[in-house]
């Protein structure tokens, strides 16, 4: 089995500078994790977080990450097919793994807040999917494409007509993630394109469920199955004593009692090390611990200090 991977994930629209996404990321790396992860959002959700200073664009963020990190991964849970068109897309996530050393990567999805989409007018189509897999086949194609090589593409959605495929990525191509709780097409997405296949906020049958259809659609195309990785990611609130996890609930505006009932991690650093070890032993190659205050340090140092120590 290959050593695990931790990472945080935040949501940076919900209210956060650069400045505070910066601090976040570096003790993130100070407490030992592998990733910082942030989605791909332009309106905050919900009423209670005012959503101030306003939006950040992920890709313009991670770039500056990629200059003021050492060893952190660094990539998008997830990006959205409606935001950006997909040539344009492989050059900014190929610059920004050039400019980080080779440690990004790249979650894309479907999309689905139809108001971010009304708020900044971005178009919003009923349909997605097909954007979905013709991006997915554009992206991967470009970053394959040997040097000197020309790629074109012709879809229902997309063309691209003898592009010289530039920059190329300091990776040989930046993983992608695709991910989701879909029966069908969405593990088969994750089979043929992508590095890693993420369940997100899913009770543990369901991700054991997921990860079983996307193992048996690799093997329908002829992947070896232990090649995708197969990774989780749940919203966290710990502490090393139950007034600190309440405090922290009350900090991001959730029902503490509500909150464990739910598939979360939740509790004492042993209370998330159980939950998480189980996981790790039902096959979770990655855990991303999704974390709601970004100004709160001292919970990101908790999970360093007290959590993945023992996960290891």
């Amino acid at each position: 089995m290959a050593t695990p991977e931790f990472c945080v994930f935040t949501e940076p629209q919900q209210g956060a500078s650069y400045d505070t996404q910066l601090a976040f990321a570096q003790a993130a790396e100070r407490s030992g994790f592998d990733g910082f992860f942030r989605s791909d959002h332009f309106l905050k959700m919900g009423d209670f977080f005012s959503g101030e200073p306003g939006p950040t664009d992920a890709w313009t963020t991670l770039a500056g990450l990629a200059r003021e990190t050492s060893t952190l991964r660094l990539g998008t849970l997830v990006s959205s097919v409606t935001y950006r068109v997909p040539g344009i897309l492989a050059i900014q996530v190929a610059q920004v793994d050039q400019m980080s050393g080779g440690r990004v990567e790249l979650g894309l999805g479907t999309g689905w807040f139809a108001e971010e989409h009304e708020a900044y007018g971005i178009p919003f189509p009923a349909r997605r999917f097909d954007l979905l897999e013709e991006q997915l086949e554009i992206l991967t194609g470009l970053w394959g494409t040997p040097a000197g090589e020309t790629y074109s593409f012709e879809g229902a959605h997309y063309r691209l007509t003898d592009s010289p495929a530039l920059p190329k990525p300091a990776q040989d191509a930046p993983p992608v993630i695709v991910g989701g709780s879909g029966l069908k097409r969405t593990p088969a997405l994750a089979a043929r394109y992508a590095a890693e296949f993420n369940i997100p906020f899913q009770p543990e049958e369901v991700v054991l469920d997921r990860w079983a259809r996307a193992r048996a659609a690799c093997e329908e195309i002829g992947r070896d199955p232990q090649t995708l990785k197969t990774t989780v990611a749940l919203t966290t609130l710990g502490g090393p004593t139950e007034a600190d996890v309440q405090r922290r609930a009350e900090a991001t505006g959730v029902d503490l009692a509500e909150f464990r009932a739910q598939h979360t991690f939740c509790g004492s650093a042993a209370e998330i090390v159980d939950r998480a070890g189980r996981l790790l032993e039902q096959g979770a190659d990655r855990l991303y611990f999704q974390l709601i205050d970004m100004t709160d340090l001292d919970h990101v140092a908790f999970l360093g200090e007290e959590v993945l120590p023992q996960l290891r």
